[in-house]
């Protein structure tokens, strides 16, 4: 498929709106994606938080996929920091992996906070985008992000959720966890049932947190999934689990944000 800027394609996916934008940050121009359905909205805003892999055509995908619901969606690129990041998965070795991490470890809940504020921004200057409240979703390292955005962000962040999140809940000061009490809005976890990358405390330890405060949430473990099981172009990938979490989420944001 083409991407156009802010035209018209006709491609499977129907009539859609989409452009690759820049979005000024303290830190710098960083790049995104957008999509929504073609015509004058104004749209449900939707943030979608990249996995470690980084943003790739797999991922504009799935923001079509939010799109056609009837949202604009904002994929960024959060690896400007470091330039032009950019990996060819299926190659995926141990050399590139190392690079995965390092790129993944170069963010923390601090930027993820500064650059949300700048999106959360841009969206209000932009008319095909509804004012107020703004969703969001993360894969991945990510499912820290959205909760950190969901508790900086209150006013505005009501609907926000995690699949297979990783360092959701540390022992370091800046854990997302400790956070949840600040948090106005509603929140998804999926997790997979085996999952190396979430010790076995996590979700017992979330749920114990969540349930300290009066947020409302949705704690799920799929079962016989693993990491990454939404992915359609990974082996891991299970259609079941990946179509429920898609429903809940879509839920969720019609609940939530429309």
């Amino acid at each position: 498929m083409t991407v156009i800027s802010f035209g018209m394609d006709q491609g499977v996916w129907g009539n859609m709106y989409e452009q690759h934008v820049t979005v000024t940050t303290k830190h710098g121009r960083m790049p995104a994606f957008a999509a929504c359905p073609d015509g004058a909205g104004p749209f449900p805003p939707v943030i979608f938080y990249m996995d470690a892999p980084g943003t790739r055509e797999e991922l504009r995908n799935m923001a079509r996929r939010i799109a056609k619901q009837g949202y604009f969606c904002l994929l960024p690129d959060m690896y400007y920091r470091l330039g032009t990041v950019e990996f060819d998965i299926p190659r995926r070795d141990d050399a590139m992996s190392a690079v995965i991490r390092a790129s993944m470890n170069s963010i923390t809940n601090a930027l993820v906070t500064d650059d949300t504020a700048a999106m959360i921004a841009w969206f209000d200057a932009n008319d095909k985008v509804r004012p107020g409240p703004v969703g969001c979703v993360g894969h991945c390292m990510s499912g820290c992000y959205i909760t950190t955005v969901s508790a900086r962000f209150p006013h505005r962040m009501k609907a926000a959720a995690s699949l297979y999140g990783v360092n959701i809940v540390t022992d370091k000061p800046d854990s997302s966890h400790l956070l949840l009490p600040q948090v106005k809005g509603e929140l998804y976890y999926a997790f997979a049932e085996h999952d190396q990358s979430v010790p076995a405390h996590v979700i017992p330890e979330l749920r114990a947190s969540l349930a300290k405060t009066d947020v409302a949430n949705t704690v799920k473990v799929f079962e016989g999934t693993h990491h990454g099981f939404c992915f359609a172009e990974r082996a891991v990938y299970n259609t079941e689990a990946a179509e429920q979490t898609w429903a809940d989420i879509f839920d969720l944001w019609k609940r939530k944000l429309t």
